[in-house]
């Protein structure tokens, strides 16, 4: 797969109305991974760097639902607009209208270049879902990495975390520090601190996600597809893990 077509993913932002470029086979067996791991581990981080290793597209839910909100109505699909009411109204989206954004999708899951889903699925319910989908289409995922971190850490990543209140820029009091105390190094806007990234917000984000994954880590490991990767470390050092469990046990499967 090209670098061009590695950052395509236009189908995925847009839905069924769009089409990515055309993936050229190169005869291997495309990767098709699904990313667990609570907020602050750094999956998204993980999923960027195994989709330019691994040459399968980045498909995060969090970016269909970003993409959705910059469309034209006319241009959405029920189950976007659907997901943008519950948004607006600072409602979880239900797993229905989640999986209907996938679902229309599916193109993307049978694209010859493999997929690393993030974001998705988050509920056992998703997860047999996505199942029945990929069975259907005689498709088989190549694992399921859970990126693990003590509480404690992810606590002291995302607590330490500052927003530019004009650009939206990222910054981390201790890991990436401004170059000027509480202001933004590319518009000089003032820093914040969000409110979910409040110690005590963080704590009851991650106990709804234990509360609903832990079902979802069973179910993938019962599958013989969990593979789990401590998530402490330098990204290219947890990379490095990652690649390393994942071919070996790509290795084993073909040895069988």
């Amino acid at each position: 797969m090209s670098p061009q077509n590695v950052k395509d993913r236009v189908a995925w932002l847009q839905g069924t109305s769009a089409r990515c470029e055309d993936v050229a086979a190169n005869g291997l067996t495309p990767w098709r991974l699904v990313l667990l791991g609570a907020p602050g581990v750094g999956k998204g981080t993980q999923a960027d760097l195994l989709n330019h290793r691994l040459g399968a597209c980045h498909l995060s839910t969090g970016d269909v639902f970003r993409a959705a909100g910059s469309r034209r109505e006319c241009e959405q699909s029920p189950a976007m607009r659907e997901a943008l009411g519950y948004m607006r109204r600072g409602a979880l989206v239900p797993d229905s209208t989640v999986w209907e954004m996938v679902r229309e999708r599916a193109g993307c899951l049978r694209c010859g270049g493999g997929f690393i889903l993030d974001g998705f699925p988050r509920t056992l319910g998703q997860a047999e879902s996505l199942k029945q989908l990929l069975d259907a289409e005689r498709l088989a995922l190549t694992a399921v990495v859970n990126y693990e971190l003590p509480t404690s850490e992810i606590v002291a990543r995302i607590g330490g975390r500052r927003t530019c209140e004009e650009c939206k820029a990222v910054f981390h009091v201790t890991e990436r520090p401004p170059k000027v105390a509480d202001r933004c190094d590319h518009c000089d806007g003032k820093l914040f601190q969000r409110e979910d990234d409040r110690p005590e917000s963080i704590r009851v984000r991650l106990e709804a996600y234990d509360r609903s994954t832990a079902p979802l880590i069973d179910f993938y490991l019962k599958a013989g597809l969990l593979v789990r990767v401590a998530a402490s470390g330098a990204p290219g050092e947890i990379l490095d893990i990652t690649l390393t469990d994942l071919k070996s046990r790509r290795a084993a499967q073909l040895a069988a």
